[in-house]
């Protein structure tokens, strides 16, 4: 009692301060101070409830992608389809499929390819080529760079870029990286003797190409002795060229005609369209040094119409290509309002270049100048003597041929390596 009185005589010294309810806890019990009756209750307090936030606070609700991103995975996991009577059917994805759509999500962080199955890595490659993950900058060119090690060929054999330079300056690095193709179509391109693309032809990696379409690019003899300089000394690069078109390139004269004899596997050539100064005599040195006869009727090998692109890519070239149409077309839209002033005179008029088009016409006018190898023709003849005879005349012919290419192999050793060989050599 004394402890209570003191207690209470504390609580009414202090009554002006609204203290709230006092508790004491006593024996284990919690005990409740009456500041009115100066005594102690036993009642339970009552539990506040908890706030985390106080009263005002405000939650505004939000979409967030990545949570959309995985719910859309979640439904990716199922097939959904309708039966006959209209209802709603789904089945569960296989576990191959479901790992295939993984890795081709993340397909820029494979190591390596080398060794895996041309089945499974032909599915990857499409999987990954339907989420266009090959027209990414950075990891579209290192995911299709992993293929290619690997694959080779396959993923690409025939590549035709006819007049669509501006997919080559894009993607230059992407298409450099496609090895041991067998057909390469760059007509209409207007490279030049300098472009990065003219030189990558002369790698080891584009040994394999056997048709090579150089249309209407501007070169010139410095650019065919920098591309047939490591056939002419090393025996690589286009070693296997088998047709060849140069047609509609002006600048190049019967001197740059003389670097192309290196190529000796060569079966078509055209160069229509070249500066030739003394047509005759080119027409005779090709006939003589490589075996390829002038034609006078057109080839169907310079028609461009077999040269397609082929390969697991050909949808990745065709994105490409897409890509650079759908950036185009703003540019496009600001050349309908530069028409639309040239018109009414507010701006000079600007000649376009010539396209590819007027180049093949003059080519007609001027003649063809397409070059095969002569076909032989089967003779029968009566009398066995004559055979034993022409047989005799044939070994003849291949002797003389034999001793004549050794001299003028032995010739073009010392013509070949001049000082300009020898610089471009030591680029490679």
């Amino acid at each position: 009692q004394n402890w209570t009185r003191g207690m209470s005589y504390c609580l009414h010294s202090e009554s002006h301060l609204d203290t709230g309810p006092i508790y004491v806890r006593e024996n284990g019990k919690l005990h409740m101070v009456n500041q009115g009756a100066g005594g102690i209750q036993n009642v339970t307090p009552k539990a506040r409830p908890f706030r985390l936030f106080s009263r005002g606070f405000s939650v505004e609700l939000c979409m967030n992608r990545e949570d959309d991103r995985a719910r859309r995975q979640r439904t990716d996991h199922f097939i959904f389809t309708y039966t006959k009577e209209g209802n709603l059917r789904y089945s569960a994805k296989s576990l191959f499929s479901l790992v295939l759509g993984y890795i081709s999500d993340n397909v820029d962080h494979i190591d390596s390819l080398i060794g895996f199955p041309e089945q499974i890595a032909e599915k990857l490659f499409s999987a990954a080529e339907a989420r266009q993950k090959f027209t990414e900058p950075v990891t579209g060119l290192r995911a299709l760079q992993k293929f290619t090690e690997a694959y080779g060929n396959l993923v690409l054999c025939s590549l035709c870029l006819r007049n669509r330079y501006l997919v080559i300056s894009e993607k230059l690095e992407e298409i450099k990286s496609f090895r041991e193709l067998t057909c390469l179509d760059l007509s209409c391109c207007k490279l030049g003797d300098e472009h990065e693309l003219l030189e990558h032809l002369t790698k080891e990696a584009l040994s394999s190409v056997k048709r090579l379409l150089l249309k209407d690019n501007s070169l010139s003899d410095a650019g065919l002795r920098r591309m047939t300089a490591p056939v002419r000394v090393l025996k690589k690069g286009l070693e296997n060229l088998l047709v060849l078109d140069l047609s509609c390139n002006p600048k190049i004269t019967d001197v740059g005609i003389g670097y192309l004899l290196s190529f000796k596997k060569l079966n078509c050539l055209d160069i229509s369209g070249t500066g030739l100064k003394d047509v005759n005599a080119v027409i005779k040195r090709i006939q003589t040094q490589i075996g390829l006869v002038h034609s006078k009727v057109p080839l169907k090998e310079f028609d461009h119409s077999n040269c397609k692109t082929e390969g697991w890519a050909e949808q990745t070239v065709l994105q490409w290509e897409q890509a650079v149409m759908e950036a185009r077309k703003q540019k496009d839209d600001l050349r309908s309002r530069t028409a639309a002033l040239r018109f009414y005179g507010k701006t000079h008029r600007i000649e376009e270049v010539v396209k590819c088009k007027l180049v093949e016409a003059e080519t007609k006018a001027s003649g063809n100048l397409q070059f095969c190898k002569e076909k032989v023709q089967n003779c029968h003849l009566p009398l066995k003597k004559e055979v034993v005879g022409s047989h005799e005349l044939r070994n003849g012919k291949k002797r003389a041929l034999a001793e004549q290419e050794k001299e003028r192999t032995s010739k073009q050793k010392h013509l070949c390596l001049t000082v300009e060989d020898w610089d471009l050599l030591n680029t490679y």
